[in-house]
């Protein structure tokens, strides 16, 4: 297809093949996202080759790739992709991990403008235009863009209240999931949120991961940031202790100060609205009474 648009998290996001740019095959884990197209927040033409970054750009981030395994990082590349700033425009050159054809991509995009040029390098005729990790790159700095925010966290919406679990890897975030689907509470996601306010209250959005994920939202009544424990025990934080801890697990690239100005209120809000605690759990059902029971 030549172009398509999808609505992430209330984002809607429009794909345009340019008129030599490749036909546009979204991921299979985007097919339930795709809507009528209707306006846009974003609009991406995809086009096809390399294209150069400006000489006096300057490169601002770095992010290496790094991979897990029982519980130990490791990094596998330096340079993943990169973020040069050329006065106010942003581009973003990345790798594509597992590909061994010397693939490449070069995002240029604004925080001013709602039109940005994607080039894809050594792609055939077909490309999916938002292959990892080009899918987080454009919708974390969507957040940047609306305050919102991006965190690695698992979501619940059980009985009319939403309840947030974040943590690093190995925390329980999956583990609190299951925990709360095994007593009929739906799970927004494992893995990574987005977090909206709109006319003063938030809301808690998923975003494609996995094949079989469903656009979801709930409310966000509760944040708790979890560790395993031997007891069950919850430990309330307020101010700059609670948006310091949130911040800890947010998705953020913050090398201006520009970004980490609006960074900073939009978490620093989000904390005076919402209740936020330290959580210990040990990994089974009676965590979710005793967090109900603690309302």
């Amino acid at each position: 297809m030549r172009c398509y648009s999808l609505n992430i998290a209330g984002y809607n996001i429009r794909l345009e093949s340019s008129d030599n740019g490749p036909e546009l095959v979204p991921s299979e884990r985007f097919l339930r996202n795709m809507i009528e197209p209707n306006g846009y927040d974003v609009l991406i033409r995809v086009h096809r080759g390399y294209h150069p970054i400006p000489e006096d750009a300057e490169r601002v981030f770095v992010a290496p790739y790094i991979v897990e395994s029982n519980g130990i990082k490791y990094t596998r590349k330096d340079n993943f992709w990169s973020v040069y700033q050329n006065i106010s425009d942003l581009y973003i050159s990345s790798n594509f991990p597992g590909t061994a054809n010397g693939r490449r991509a070069l995002l240029k995009f604004s925080l001013l403008l709602r039109e940005w040029d994607l080039w894809l390098e050594g792609t055939g005729d077909t490309a999916d235009p938002l292959e990892y990790p080009l899918d987080g790159l454009v919708l974390y700095y969507l957040t940047a863009i609306n305050n919102d925010i991006m965190i690695h966290a698992s979501g619940v919406h059980y009985d009319g209240q939403g309840y947030l679990f974040s943590g690093v890897s190995g925390r329980g975030k999956s583990t609190m999931a299951r925990l709360w689907n095994s007593i009929g509470g739906r799970v927004i996601h494992d893995d990574r949120l987005i977090i909206r306010s709109s006319g003063g209250t938030y809301k808690m959005y998923n975003t494609p991961v996995y094949n079989d994920d469903f656009p979801l939202e709930a409310p966000l009544d509760k944040i708790f940031l979890i560790e395993h424990g031997t007891i069950n025990g919850i430990n309330p934080l307020k101010g700059a202790q609670a948006v310091t801890r949130v911040i800890s697990n947010c998705i953020q690239h913050n090398y201006s100060q520009d970004m980490i100005v609006r960074f900073l209120g939009s978490v620093s809000l989000l904390c005076s609205m919402v209740p936020v605690a330290d959580l210990s759990f040990k990994p089974d059902r009676r965590v979710v009474y005793f967090i109900l029971k603690n309302e």
